[in-house]
């Protein structure tokens, strides 16, 4: 069995799939039901859901769906978007999620987060940064919302900052490289696993099975999460549900 998990990373949007360009240019890439029932035949071993517009429009999270989404679902699920209060976070485990992502709450309210650990346990808690490297000066800023609020903090010092609340487990999403196919930031990702000691999911920009290798061996991921290489046949082209064998990420990963 891989000590490094792989995993698909899907992206909710209404009742449907979508992928996404550095946040932008969402392209519609089926139904979740469809998507989960096919990972369920990969026998992949755990699945990370985002609703992208349960924060940033304000929309309250979908239960029927993903009391849907959870039946039919065999591996576990993390999910994010939307969690604001403790009641989100204990429909959502009722539900059957296993882990609940949470972002814009990092920094909205901090004592919400703390008692959910309290009450939930590290392991259940996720804490998921998005980062993007600004165009012209090659700076990383923390932002929320789509990555249309920036923090201030620095990814280092969000980690930490995340790590500190008692969440069990950080993804590191990279918006300078969402949908790219043009590998992980090994960089930032190495610069965070480096200042915490809890496991680090990388997402965002992986493109081939040796970007999965490379982000695991230099910048000591603990995890990957694949969008493009999970929805889509290969770059530029169509649509196609699809997984790593595990004898290929064996392989590399081994």
């Amino acid at each position: 069995m891989l000590r490094t998990r792989v995993m698909p990373c899907l992206l909710l949007k209404g009742r449907g799939l979508v992928k996404t360009v550095k946040f932008k240019n969402e392209r519609y890439v089926g139904d979740p039901i469809n998507a989960v029932r096919i990972f369920n035949q990969k026998e992949v071993d755990e699945l990370v859901l985002f609703d992208i517009n349960c924060t940033t429009e304000g929309c309250a999270i979908n239960y029927s769906l993903l009391e849907q989404i959870t039946s039919e679902c065999f591996m576990p699920v993390c999910y994010g978007g939307g969690v604001k209060m403790l009641e989100d976070f204990r429909r959502l485990f009722s539900m059957g999620i296993e882990k609940v992502s949470i972002s814009s709450l990092l920094f909205e309210n901090a004592d919400v987060v703390k008692q959910a650990v309290a009450i939930y346990g590290s392991q259940s808690i996720v804490a998921t940064l998005d980062i993007t490297q600004s165009r012209f000066r090659k700076k990383y800023q923390v932002c929320t919302h789509s990555s249309k609020k920036i923090k201030n903090y620095t990814p280092v010092e969000a980690a930490k900052y995340a790590y500190s609340l008692g969440v069990g487990e950080i993804i590191v999403n990279t918006v300078h490289r969402d949908g790219t196919w043009l590998g992980f930031d090994e960089n930032l990702i190495k610069q965070i696993c480096e200042s915490v000691n809890i496991p680090v999911v990388a997402t965002g920009g992986a493109g081939t099975l040796n970007d999965i290798r490379d982000v695991v061996v230099n910048a000591h991921a603990s995890a990957v999460a694949l969008g493009s290489m999970a929805v889509f046949q290969a770059k530029d082209m169509g649509v196609l549900i699809k997984f790593p064998k595990q004898a290929e990420l064996t392989k590399i990963l081994s």
